[in-house]
Protein backbone atom coordinates (compact mmCIF):
# COMPACT_ATOMS: atom_id res chain seq x y z
CA UNK A 1 0.00 0.00 0.00
CA UNK A 2 1.03 3.08 -0.67
CA UNK A 3 2.31 5.64 2.50
CA UNK A 4 1.02 8.62 2.11
CA UNK A 5 3.45 10.33 5.13
CA UNK A 6 6.52 9.05 2.91
CA UNK A 7 4.66 11.24 -0.51
CA UNK A 8 4.24 14.43 1.97
CA UNK A 9 7.62 13.89 2.76
CA UNK A 10 8.72 14.14 -0.71
CA UNK A 11 7.12 16.84 -1.47
CA UNK A 12 9.00 18.57 1.55
CA UNK A 13 12.28 17.19 0.76
CA UNK A 14 11.82 18.61 -3.11
CA UNK A 15 10.39 22.20 -1.78
CA UNK A 16 13.51 22.64 0.71
CA UNK A 17 15.96 21.26 -2.21
CA UNK A 18 16.19 24.11 -5.13
CA UNK A 19 19.39 22.62 -6.22
CA UNK A 20 17.55 19.35 -7.24
CA UNK A 21 15.06 21.18 -8.63
CA UNK A 22 17.80 23.29 -11.36
CA UNK A 23 19.32 20.30 -11.99
CA UNK A 24 15.66 18.57 -12.85
CA UNK A 25 14.43 21.50 -15.14
CA UNK A 26 18.10 21.76 -16.45
CA UNK A 27 17.97 18.09 -17.36
CA UNK A 28 14.34 18.59 -18.98
CA UNK A 29 15.94 21.51 -21.38
CA UNK A 30 18.44 19.80 -22.39
CA UNK A 31 16.52 16.35 -23.08
CA UNK A 32 13.92 18.56 -25.43
CA UNK A 33 17.37 19.83 -26.98
CA UNK A 34 18.75 16.24 -27.88
CA UNK A 35 15.34 14.98 -28.83
CA UNK A 36 14.94 17.65 -31.08
CA UNK A 37 18.45 17.19 -32.88
CA UNK A 38 17.73 14.51 -35.64
CA UNK A 39 20.51 11.81 -34.94
CA UNK A 40 20.55 12.00 -31.06
CA UNK A 41 18.63 10.37 -28.86
CA UNK A 42 17.21 10.33 -25.10
CA UNK A 43 19.85 7.28 -24.80
CA UNK A 44 22.79 9.08 -26.28
CA UNK A 45 21.58 11.93 -23.86
CA UNK A 46 21.62 9.82 -20.51
CA UNK A 47 24.67 8.03 -21.52
CA UNK A 48 26.74 11.15 -21.69
CA UNK A 49 25.10 12.86 -18.74
CA UNK A 50 25.59 10.19 -16.49
CA UNK A 51 29.48 10.05 -15.68
CA UNK A 52 28.57 13.76 -14.65
CA UNK A 53 26.38 12.54 -11.95
CA UNK A 54 29.14 10.63 -9.92
CA UNK A 55 29.66 12.92 -6.91
CA UNK A 56 26.15 14.16 -6.92
CA UNK A 57 23.85 13.63 -4.42
CA UNK A 58 21.13 10.57 -5.72
CA UNK A 59 17.87 12.62 -5.90
CA UNK A 60 19.41 15.35 -7.65
CA UNK A 61 21.51 13.27 -10.45
CA UNK A 62 18.43 10.78 -10.93
CA UNK A 63 16.11 13.84 -11.88
CA UNK A 64 18.89 15.37 -13.82
CA UNK A 65 18.87 12.10 -15.75
CA UNK A 66 14.94 11.71 -15.71
CA UNK A 67 14.72 15.27 -16.86
CA UNK A 68 16.93 14.67 -19.89
CA UNK A 69 14.58 11.13 -20.36
CA UNK A 70 11.58 12.83 -20.28
CA UNK A 71 12.56 15.50 -22.15
CA UNK A 72 14.27 13.34 -25.02
CA UNK A 73 10.92 11.28 -25.56
CA UNK A 74 9.02 14.75 -26.17
CA UNK A 75 11.61 16.35 -28.22
CA UNK A 76 11.76 14.20 -31.15
CA UNK A 77 8.17 15.19 -31.99
CA UNK A 78 9.93 18.40 -33.03
CA UNK A 79 11.73 16.87 -35.62
CA UNK A 80 8.98 15.08 -36.13
CA UNK A 81 6.24 17.39 -37.64
CA UNK A 82 8.02 20.17 -38.75
CA UNK A 83 10.61 17.87 -41.13
CA UNK A 84 9.33 14.99 -41.09
CA UNK A 85 12.48 13.54 -39.36
CA UNK A 86 11.90 11.95 -36.35
CA UNK A 87 13.94 13.46 -33.76
CA UNK A 88 13.52 9.54 -31.64
CA UNK A 89 12.18 6.18 -32.90
CA UNK A 90 9.46 7.11 -30.82
CA UNK A 91 8.55 10.23 -32.72
CA UNK A 92 8.45 8.09 -36.50
CA UNK A 93 4.77 7.24 -35.53
CA UNK A 94 4.16 11.27 -35.04
CA UNK A 95 5.19 12.29 -38.13
CA UNK A 96 2.97 10.00 -39.90
CA UNK A 97 -0.13 13.08 -39.49
CA UNK A 98 2.47 15.39 -37.74
CA UNK A 99 3.86 16.58 -41.34
CA UNK A 100 1.00 16.17 -42.50
CA UNK A 101 -0.07 18.90 -40.31
CA UNK A 102 2.50 20.76 -41.20
CA UNK A 103 2.40 20.77 -44.77
CA UNK A 104 -1.38 22.22 -44.78
CA UNK A 105 -0.09 25.33 -42.44
CA UNK A 106 -1.19 23.84 -39.34
CA UNK A 107 2.50 23.43 -37.73
CA UNK A 108 1.44 25.28 -33.91
CA UNK A 109 -1.42 23.82 -33.69
CA UNK A 110 0.43 19.88 -34.00
CA UNK A 111 3.68 21.06 -31.99
CA UNK A 112 1.25 22.21 -29.14
CA UNK A 113 -1.02 19.37 -29.22
CA UNK A 114 2.08 16.93 -29.03
CA UNK A 115 3.48 18.74 -26.39
CA UNK A 116 0.14 18.96 -24.18
CA UNK A 117 -0.46 15.07 -24.75
CA UNK A 118 2.78 14.42 -23.94
CA UNK A 119 2.57 16.61 -20.84
CA UNK A 120 -0.79 14.57 -19.66
CA UNK A 121 0.21 11.01 -20.70
CA UNK A 122 3.83 11.30 -18.89
CA UNK A 123 2.28 12.76 -15.75
CA UNK A 124 -0.60 9.98 -15.67
CA UNK A 125 2.52 7.36 -16.40
CA UNK A 126 4.45 8.63 -13.12
CA UNK A 127 1.18 8.78 -10.97
CA UNK A 128 0.65 5.28 -11.93
CA UNK A 129 4.65 4.67 -10.64
CA UNK A 130 3.60 6.54 -7.31
CA UNK A 131 0.88 3.82 -6.77
CA UNK A 132 2.24 0.53 -8.04
CA UNK A 133 5.26 0.54 -7.01
CA UNK A 134 5.27 -0.22 -3.68
CA UNK A 135 2.77 -2.95 -4.46
CA UNK A 136 4.60 -4.27 -7.06
CA UNK A 137 7.75 -3.95 -4.14
CA UNK A 138 6.25 -5.52 -1.71
CA UNK A 139 5.33 -8.59 -3.82
CA UNK A 140 8.89 -8.89 -5.01
CA UNK A 141 10.33 -8.79 -1.41
CA UNK A 142 9.35 -12.83 -1.28
CA UNK A 143 12.45 -13.37 -3.59
CA UNK A 144 15.55 -15.57 -2.22
CA UNK A 145 18.69 -16.13 -4.33
CA UNK A 146 16.50 -18.23 -6.52
CA UNK A 147 13.96 -16.36 -7.59
CA UNK A 148 16.14 -13.17 -7.74
CA UNK A 149 18.13 -15.33 -10.36
CA UNK A 150 14.98 -16.91 -12.41
CA UNK A 151 13.84 -13.04 -12.80
CA UNK A 152 17.62 -11.89 -14.02
CA UNK A 153 17.09 -14.86 -16.76
CA UNK A 154 13.65 -13.20 -17.78
CA UNK A 155 15.30 -9.83 -17.89
CA UNK A 156 18.29 -11.59 -20.53
CA UNK A 157 15.18 -13.12 -22.23
CA UNK A 158 13.96 -10.15 -23.73
CA UNK A 159 17.20 -9.40 -25.80
CA UNK A 160 15.60 -11.50 -28.60
CA UNK A 161 12.37 -8.76 -28.05
CA UNK A 162 15.25 -5.73 -28.19
CA UNK A 163 16.91 -7.25 -31.13
CA UNK A 164 15.16 -5.08 -34.24
CA UNK A 165 14.88 -6.97 -37.57
CA UNK A 166 17.14 -10.19 -36.10
CA UNK A 167 17.27 -11.98 -32.84
CA UNK A 168 19.75 -13.98 -34.04
CA UNK A 169 22.18 -10.65 -34.46
CA UNK A 170 20.44 -9.50 -30.89
CA UNK A 171 21.23 -13.39 -29.61
CA UNK A 172 24.98 -12.39 -30.70
CA UNK A 173 24.97 -9.35 -28.86
CA UNK A 174 23.42 -10.23 -25.65
CA UNK A 175 26.20 -13.44 -25.71
CA UNK A 176 29.17 -10.51 -26.31
CA UNK A 177 27.59 -8.96 -23.49
CA UNK A 178 27.64 -11.56 -21.26
CA UNK A 179 31.36 -12.38 -21.91
CA UNK A 180 32.41 -8.77 -20.96
CA UNK A 181 30.31 -9.27 -17.98
CA UNK A 182 32.55 -12.39 -16.78
CA UNK A 183 35.20 -9.67 -16.87
CA UNK A 184 36.50 -8.13 -13.33
CA UNK A 185 36.30 -9.94 -9.71
CA UNK A 186 34.36 -13.27 -9.00
CA UNK A 187 31.59 -12.73 -6.99
CA UNK A 188 31.84 -15.54 -4.75
CA UNK A 189 35.35 -16.12 -4.43
CA UNK A 190 37.04 -12.76 -5.18
CA UNK A 191 39.57 -13.87 -7.54
CA UNK A 192 39.86 -11.55 -10.45
CA UNK A 193 39.14 -12.74 -13.84
CA UNK A 194 39.94 -11.74 -16.99
CA UNK A 195 41.50 -9.00 -16.20
CA UNK A 196 44.94 -9.69 -18.20
CA UNK A 197 46.52 -7.70 -15.06
CA UNK A 198 45.08 -4.15 -15.42
CA UNK A 199 43.91 -3.55 -11.97
CA UNK A 200 41.36 -0.97 -14.17
CA UNK A 201 39.19 -4.08 -14.68
CA UNK A 202 38.41 -5.19 -11.26
CA UNK A 203 35.04 -4.08 -11.67
CA UNK A 204 33.01 -4.37 -15.25
CA UNK A 205 33.53 -0.90 -16.78
CA UNK A 206 29.71 -1.33 -17.90
CA UNK A 207 29.64 2.96 -18.08
CA UNK A 208 32.35 3.98 -20.55
CA UNK A 209 31.22 0.70 -23.02
CA UNK A 210 27.44 2.21 -22.69
CA UNK A 211 28.87 5.54 -24.13
CA UNK A 212 30.81 4.56 -26.59
CA UNK A 213 28.07 1.94 -27.65
CA UNK A 214 25.38 4.79 -27.86
CA UNK A 215 27.07 8.22 -27.72
CA UNK A 216 30.75 7.68 -30.12
CA UNK A 217 29.15 5.14 -32.02
CA UNK A 218 26.17 7.52 -33.16
CA UNK A 219 29.28 10.41 -33.11
CA UNK A 220 31.33 7.79 -35.10
CA UNK A 221 28.32 7.78 -37.72
CA UNK A 222 27.40 11.11 -38.50
CA UNK A 223 30.99 11.73 -39.57
CA UNK A 224 29.60 10.02 -42.44
CA UNK A 225 26.73 12.82 -43.12
CA UNK A 226 28.54 15.99 -42.25
CA UNK A 227 26.71 18.43 -44.83
CA UNK A 228 24.22 20.84 -42.87
CA UNK A 229 20.16 19.73 -41.93
CA UNK A 230 17.63 22.32 -43.34
CA UNK A 231 15.21 22.87 -41.23
CA UNK A 232 12.25 25.06 -41.79
CA UNK A 233 12.32 28.38 -39.29
CA UNK A 234 9.22 29.25 -40.52
CA UNK A 235 7.13 31.74 -37.81
CA UNK A 236 4.95 29.47 -35.61
CA UNK A 237 1.27 30.82 -34.84
CA UNK A 238 -0.98 29.47 -32.08
CA UNK A 239 -0.06 26.47 -30.30
CA UNK A 240 -2.71 25.65 -28.38
CA UNK A 241 -5.41 24.04 -30.09
CA UNK A 242 -8.91 25.13 -29.17
CA UNK A 243 -10.68 23.68 -26.12
CA UNK A 244 -13.69 22.39 -27.81
CA UNK A 245 -11.46 20.10 -30.36
CA UNK A 246 -8.85 19.21 -27.31
CA UNK A 247 -11.65 17.91 -24.84
CA UNK A 248 -12.75 15.76 -27.46
CA UNK A 249 -9.07 14.31 -27.82
CA UNK A 250 -9.13 13.46 -24.00
CA UNK A 251 -10.40 9.65 -24.11
CA UNK A 252 -7.72 9.24 -26.59
CA UNK A 253 -4.95 10.63 -25.08
CA UNK A 254 -6.20 8.84 -21.65
CA UNK A 255 -6.80 5.50 -23.73
CA UNK A 256 -2.94 5.82 -25.48
CA UNK A 257 -1.55 6.86 -21.81
CA UNK A 258 -2.71 3.74 -20.39
CA UNK A 259 -1.82 1.66 -23.61
CA UNK A 260 2.09 3.12 -22.65
CA UNK A 261 2.08 2.04 -19.69
CA UNK A 262 1.14 -1.29 -20.29
CA UNK A 263 4.01 -1.41 -22.96
CA UNK A 264 6.40 0.40 -20.84
CA UNK A 265 6.11 -2.63 -18.27
CA UNK A 266 7.41 -5.32 -20.73
CA UNK A 267 10.66 -5.32 -20.96
CA UNK A 268 11.82 -4.63 -24.66
CA UNK A 269 8.74 -2.74 -25.78
CA UNK A 270 9.89 0.56 -25.85
CA UNK A 271 8.19 3.95 -26.25
CA UNK A 272 8.60 3.56 -30.27
CA UNK A 273 6.35 0.55 -30.14
CA UNK A 274 4.27 2.19 -27.34
CA UNK A 275 3.71 5.21 -30.13
CA UNK A 276 2.42 2.70 -32.86
CA UNK A 277 0.29 0.40 -30.60
CA UNK A 278 -1.45 3.69 -29.43
CA UNK A 279 -2.13 5.00 -32.83
CA UNK A 280 -3.14 1.60 -34.12
CA UNK A 281 -5.99 2.16 -31.38
CA UNK A 282 -6.42 5.80 -32.22
CA UNK A 283 -7.22 4.94 -35.23
CA UNK A 284 -9.22 1.90 -34.93
CA UNK A 285 -11.45 3.84 -31.81
CA UNK A 286 -11.91 6.91 -34.19
CA UNK A 287 -15.24 7.73 -36.03
CA UNK A 288 -12.85 8.49 -39.23
CA UNK A 289 -10.13 6.71 -39.37
CA UNK A 290 -9.69 6.93 -42.80
CA UNK A 291 -8.08 10.87 -42.03
CA UNK A 292 -5.11 9.06 -40.50
CA UNK A 293 -2.48 9.38 -42.30
CA UNK A 294 -3.41 12.62 -43.90
CA UNK A 295 -3.47 15.22 -40.97
CA UNK A 296 -5.28 13.88 -37.84
CA UNK A 297 -4.92 15.51 -34.57
CA UNK A 298 -5.59 12.96 -32.62
CA UNK A 299 -2.96 10.83 -34.13
CA UNK A 300 -0.44 13.15 -33.26
CA UNK A 301 -1.88 12.98 -29.55
CA UNK A 302 -1.90 9.37 -29.48
CA UNK A 303 1.43 9.20 -30.30
CA UNK A 304 2.92 11.47 -27.91
CA UNK A 305 0.68 10.13 -25.07
CA UNK A 306 1.68 6.51 -25.48
CA UNK A 307 5.39 7.24 -25.87
CA UNK A 308 5.36 9.15 -22.56
CA UNK A 309 3.36 7.14 -20.93
CA UNK A 310 5.61 4.47 -21.84
CA UNK A 311 8.40 6.11 -18.91
CA UNK A 312 6.56 5.38 -16.06
CA UNK A 313 5.79 1.87 -16.99
CA UNK A 314 9.44 1.64 -18.33
CA UNK A 315 10.57 2.82 -14.21
CA UNK A 316 8.47 1.13 -13.06
CA UNK A 317 9.47 -2.37 -13.60
CA UNK A 318 13.04 -0.78 -13.12
CA UNK A 319 13.01 0.09 -9.64
CA UNK A 320 11.10 -2.41 -8.35
CA UNK A 321 12.58 -5.64 -10.11
CA UNK A 322 15.73 -4.66 -11.39
CA UNK A 323 14.69 -5.31 -15.17
CA UNK A 324 14.66 -1.99 -17.77
CA UNK A 325 11.89 -1.59 -19.81
CA UNK A 326 14.23 -0.36 -22.25
CA UNK A 327 17.97 1.26 -23.27
CA UNK A 328 16.91 3.97 -21.40
CA UNK A 329 16.31 2.42 -18.25
CA UNK A 330 19.07 0.13 -18.43
CA UNK A 331 21.45 3.05 -18.11
CA UNK A 332 19.35 4.81 -15.34
CA UNK A 333 20.04 1.25 -13.90
CA UNK A 334 23.70 1.74 -13.96
CA UNK A 335 22.85 5.29 -12.41
CA UNK A 336 21.20 3.78 -9.53
CA UNK A 337 24.23 1.23 -8.76
CA UNK A 338 26.93 4.02 -9.14
CA UNK A 339 24.95 6.05 -6.21
CA UNK A 340 25.56 2.61 -4.13
CA UNK A 341 21.76 1.80 -4.60
CA UNK A 342 20.68 -1.74 -5.99
CA UNK A 343 17.29 -1.59 -8.06
CA UNK A 344 15.00 -3.90 -6.55
CA UNK A 345 12.04 -4.45 -3.43
CA UNK A 346 14.93 -3.90 -0.81
CA UNK A 347 15.33 0.24 -2.39
CA UNK A 348 11.88 0.73 -1.19
CA UNK A 349 13.06 -0.43 2.42
CA UNK A 350 16.14 0.76 2.20
CA UNK A 351 15.80 4.30 0.90
CA UNK A 352 12.18 5.34 0.57
CA UNK A 353 12.64 8.63 1.40
CA UNK A 354 14.87 9.13 -1.73
CA UNK A 355 12.53 7.30 -3.59
CA UNK A 356 9.26 8.99 -2.96
CA UNK A 357 11.23 12.51 -3.42
CA UNK A 358 12.41 11.20 -6.52
CA UNK A 359 8.36 10.23 -7.84
CA UNK A 360 7.67 14.07 -6.19
CA UNK A 361 10.66 14.95 -8.53
CA UNK A 362 9.27 13.23 -12.03
CA UNK A 363 6.04 15.54 -11.59
CA UNK A 364 7.74 18.58 -11.68
CA UNK A 365 10.07 17.04 -14.00
CA UNK A 366 6.98 17.24 -16.50
CA UNK A 367 5.94 20.60 -15.76
CA UNK A 368 8.79 22.08 -17.18
CA UNK A 369 8.69 20.40 -19.83
CA UNK A 370 4.96 21.57 -20.59
CA UNK A 371 6.78 24.85 -19.49
CA UNK A 372 9.73 24.63 -21.55
CA UNK A 373 8.11 22.80 -24.34
CA UNK A 374 5.67 25.60 -25.13
CA UNK A 375 7.95 28.36 -24.73
CA UNK A 376 10.92 26.97 -26.85
CA UNK A 377 9.35 25.93 -29.62
CA UNK A 378 9.96 28.73 -31.92
CA UNK A 379 13.59 28.79 -30.40
CA UNK A 380 13.94 25.13 -31.31
CA UNK A 381 12.42 25.20 -34.92
CA UNK A 382 15.85 27.48 -35.59
CA UNK A 383 18.48 25.98 -33.89
CA UNK A 384 17.75 23.10 -35.94
CA UNK A 385 20.20 24.45 -38.55
CA UNK A 386 23.53 23.24 -36.58
CA UNK A 387 25.50 21.26 -39.16
CA UNK A 388 26.80 17.79 -38.31
CA UNK A 389 30.47 18.96 -38.96
CA UNK A 390 30.17 21.10 -35.16
CA UNK A 391 27.64 19.09 -33.48
CA UNK A 392 29.98 15.51 -33.78
CA UNK A 393 32.95 16.94 -32.36
CA UNK A 394 30.87 18.29 -29.71
CA UNK A 395 29.43 15.07 -28.65
CA UNK A 396 33.28 13.71 -29.14
CA UNK A 397 34.46 15.93 -26.53
CA UNK A 398 31.62 15.35 -24.05
CA UNK A 399 32.22 11.31 -24.66
CA UNK A 400 35.57 11.68 -23.39
CA UNK A 401 35.39 14.84 -20.51
CA UNK A 402 32.57 12.17 -19.25
CA UNK A 403 34.29 9.38 -18.97
CA UNK A 404 37.23 10.67 -17.71
CA UNK A 405 35.60 12.64 -14.89
CA UNK A 406 34.38 9.11 -13.85
CA UNK A 407 37.65 7.72 -12.32
CA UNK A 408 39.93 10.30 -13.49
CA UNK A 409 41.46 7.14 -15.89
CA UNK A 410 42.31 7.30 -19.15
CA UNK A 411 42.15 3.63 -19.29
CA UNK A 412 38.40 4.10 -19.18
CA UNK A 413 38.54 6.70 -21.90
CA UNK A 414 40.40 3.80 -24.14
CA UNK A 415 37.57 1.37 -23.36
CA UNK A 416 35.19 3.91 -24.48
CA UNK A 417 36.55 4.96 -27.36
CA UNK A 418 37.02 1.02 -28.64
CA UNK A 419 33.49 0.29 -27.39
CA UNK A 420 32.53 3.20 -29.77
CA UNK A 421 34.51 1.87 -32.96
CA UNK A 422 32.96 -1.84 -32.22
CA UNK A 423 29.04 0.01 -31.83
CA UNK A 424 29.98 1.95 -35.21
CA UNK A 425 30.66 -1.48 -36.97
CA UNK A 426 27.52 -3.01 -35.00
CA UNK A 427 25.40 -0.52 -36.77
CA UNK A 428 26.30 -0.39 -39.90
CA UNK A 429 26.44 -4.30 -39.65
CA UNK A 430 23.03 -4.00 -38.25
CA UNK A 431 23.81 -5.59 -34.64
CA UNK A 432 21.77 -4.24 -31.76
CA UNK A 433 23.37 -2.62 -28.87
CA UNK A 434 21.30 -2.71 -26.29
CA UNK A 435 21.29 -6.39 -25.67
CA UNK A 436 25.00 -5.64 -25.18
CA UNK A 437 24.20 -3.34 -21.97
CA UNK A 438 21.40 -5.49 -20.64
CA UNK A 439 23.93 -8.58 -20.42
CA UNK A 440 26.60 -6.30 -19.12
CA UNK A 441 24.11 -5.35 -16.32
CA UNK A 442 21.75 -8.67 -15.91
CA UNK A 443 24.66 -11.19 -16.32
CA UNK A 444 26.29 -10.38 -13.21
CA UNK A 445 23.17 -10.52 -11.21
CA UNK A 446 22.18 -13.90 -12.90
CA UNK A 447 25.70 -15.31 -12.11
CA UNK A 448 25.91 -14.26 -8.01
CA UNK A 449 21.79 -15.36 -7.30
CA UNK A 450 22.46 -18.82 -9.47
CA UNK A 451 25.61 -19.60 -7.40
CA UNK A 452 23.94 -18.33 -4.11
CA UNK A 453 20.98 -20.41 -4.56
CA UNK A 454 22.98 -23.29 -5.69
CA UNK A 455 25.08 -23.23 -2.44
CA UNK A 456 22.13 -22.73 -0.12
CA UNK A 457 20.52 -26.31 -1.62
CA UNK A 458 23.67 -27.98 -0.89
CA UNK A 459 24.39 -28.44 -4.67
CA UNK A 460 20.99 -29.74 -6.03
CA UNK A 461 19.72 -27.64 -8.72
CA UNK A 462 16.09 -28.53 -7.03
CA UNK A 463 15.45 -24.75 -7.28
CA UNK A 464 14.69 -24.38 -10.15
CA UNK A 465 11.51 -26.69 -10.33
CA UNK A 466 10.45 -26.61 -6.94
CA UNK A 467 10.10 -23.03 -6.20
CA UNK A 468 6.24 -21.56 -8.05
CA UNK A 469 7.59 -18.17 -8.38
CA UNK A 470 11.00 -19.31 -9.79
CA UNK A 471 9.36 -21.73 -12.24
CA UNK A 472 7.12 -19.67 -13.47
CA UNK A 473 9.93 -16.68 -14.17
CA UNK A 474 11.46 -19.20 -15.85
CA UNK A 475 8.92 -20.59 -18.48
CA UNK A 476 8.37 -16.62 -19.02
CA UNK A 477 11.94 -16.30 -19.99
CA UNK A 478 11.91 -19.52 -21.81
CA UNK A 479 8.86 -17.98 -24.29
CA UNK A 480 10.32 -14.50 -24.48
CA UNK A 481 13.37 -15.69 -25.72
CA UNK A 482 12.34 -18.29 -28.11
CA UNK A 483 8.90 -17.01 -29.52
CA UNK A 484 10.41 -14.05 -31.45
CA UNK A 485 13.24 -16.50 -32.73
CA UNK A 486 10.69 -19.07 -33.91
CA UNK A 487 8.88 -15.93 -35.73
CA UNK A 488 11.64 -15.28 -37.42
CA UNK A 489 12.73 -18.25 -38.74
CA UNK A 490 8.85 -18.84 -39.62
CA UNK A 491 8.93 -15.15 -41.30
CA UNK A 492 12.01 -16.54 -43.25
CA UNK A 493 10.94 -19.78 -44.25
CA UNK A 494 7.72 -18.01 -45.94
CA UNK A 495 9.91 -15.86 -47.67
CA UNK A 496 12.06 -18.67 -48.80
CA UNK A 497 9.14 -20.66 -50.03
CA UNK A 498 7.40 -17.27 -51.97
CA UNK A 499 10.16 -15.19 -53.12
CA UNK A 500 9.02 -11.39 -54.26
CA UNK A 501 9.14 -11.48 -57.70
Amino acid sequence: MLDYSMLFQGVANLATDPIALLFAAFGVALGIFIGAMPGLTATMGVAILLPFTFGMDPVSGLLMISGVFFGGVYGGSVTAILLKIPGTPAAAATAMDGYELTKKGQASIALGTATMSSFLGGTGSVLVLIFMAPILASFALKFSAAESFALACFGLSIISSIAGKSPIKGLIAGFMGLLLATVGLDPMGGFPRFTFGFSELYEVPFIPVMIGLFAAAEAFKSMENPEMRAASAAALGKLLPPWRKFRGMLPTIGRSAGLGVFMGMIPGAGADVAAFVAYNEAKRFSKTPENFGKGELSGVAACEAGANGCTGGALLTMLTLGIPGDAVTAIMLGALTLQGMQPGPLLFQQHSDMVFTLFIGMIFCYICMLFFGLFSLRIISKVLRVPNAILTPAILTLCIVGTYALNNSMFDVGIMLVAGIVGYFMQKWEFPASPVVLALIMGPMAESNFRRALSLSGGSFDFLYTRPITVALLTAAILTLFLPLVRFLMRKNRERRNPAV
